[in-house]
């Protein structure tokens, strides 16, 4: 894939393409990335969501849902968005769980105007299998995986769709993550190697130091911590934890590989992505993640975290 690109977007005319105005791609100014570049949208755009829980942290769902709800009214607000529409998949295979997810969708997005069905009452059939059920026939110009531990900012949607609507050549933005404590977390990656999983996944963090410019590279934090931040196009690896996607490029690349069950989904998919569009990490976006670490959460993430892995390097 194309190396990750730092720049800043230059000023263009505009010409009506669909939804929303564009240059003739033969008089784009000249940069180093060559994304052409959108200054207007014409029409609002609509957004479909989805959101897989198991057995989910209530306190955390909440706050996901009830952040989601004001970055959908912001975005709504500005006309950036038109519909949107939720959809909350639950994978606990338990009633009495699958209904206090409803309950709470209920709650927390009944005055958001929004659309929103739940999909309950199946095994878990993992992450990214479980958001496809939502991914495919909605027919919205936007479609955002979220994690249920995962804290929109006011402005995130609206950013979002703004830069989307930007840039057409690009098909999936990765967001700025924050941690609990407002530290910059990196999930977007370079092209991982095996050592690099090995010592960011299961190295105390003590001897996490001795590799410390290895796995700062990897973590991509040359340029992610740039100053001012920038936008990085043609990314390796985007996290799984909050994507937004163009239709297109869902319809083209057929959403997550369900044979993942759980981890490296989202890498796979990136190069899947890389491979009919392009990716873009985009600062302006901003979420905090409350969650990862698969060594952290027991044997039993380790265990598909190593599967994943072997999937992912025999596939690619």
């Amino acid at each position: 894939s194309r190396p990750p690109t730092a720049r800043s977007s230059p000023c263009a005319p505009r010409r009506r393409t669909g939804a929303a105005t564009v240059l003739p791609l033969s008089t784009f100014p000249a940069d180093d990335s060559g994304v052409p570049l959108v200054y207007e949208t014409v029409v609002p755009s609509s957004l479909q969501v989805s959101i897989v829980t198991f057995r989910p942290d209530w306190q955390l769902l909440e706050r996901c849902l009830r952040k989601l709800a004001l970055a959908i009214g912001a975005a709504r607000e500005s006309g950036v968005l038109r519909t949107v529409h939720v959809a909350l998949v639950d994978n606990s295979a338990d009633r009495a769980i699958a209904a206090k997810v409803v309950d709470l969708g209920r709650t927390r997005l009944a005055d958001s105007g929004v659309q929103v069905s739940y999909v309950h009452g199946h095994a878990n059939i993992g992450y990214g299998a479980a958001h496809n059920l939502a991914l495919h026939g909605s027919g919205a110009d936007y479609h955002l995986v979220l994690n249920p531990d995962v804290e929109l900012a006011a402005d995130a949607l609206l950013n979002a769709v703004r830069w989307m609507n930007a840039h057409p050549d690009v098909g999936a933005i990765a967001p700025q993550v924050k941690r609990r404590d407002g530290t910059r977390d990196y999930l977007v990656k370079r092209k991982p190697a095996v050592l690099d999983l090995a010592l960011r996944g299961f190295l105390p963090r003590v001897g996490r130091l001795l590799f410390r410019n290895r796995l700062d590279r990897y973590e991509m934090r040359d340029v992610i911590d740039a100053d001012p931040e920038r936008d990085i196009v043609d990314v390796a690896a985007m996290s799984g934890a909050c994507m937004l996607l163009r239709r297109k490029a869902v319809d083209q690349t057929g959403g997550f590989d369900p044979r993942f069950f759980l981890y490296f989904e989202d890498y796979d998919w990136t190069v899947r992505l890389n491979k009919v569009t392009r990716t873009a990490y985009v600062p302006s976006f901003e979420v905090v993640h409350h969650g990862g670490g698969a060594s952290r959460k027991g044997m039993r993430h380790v265990g598909h975290f190593m599967k994943g892995g072997w999937r992912y390097y025999r596939k690619h």
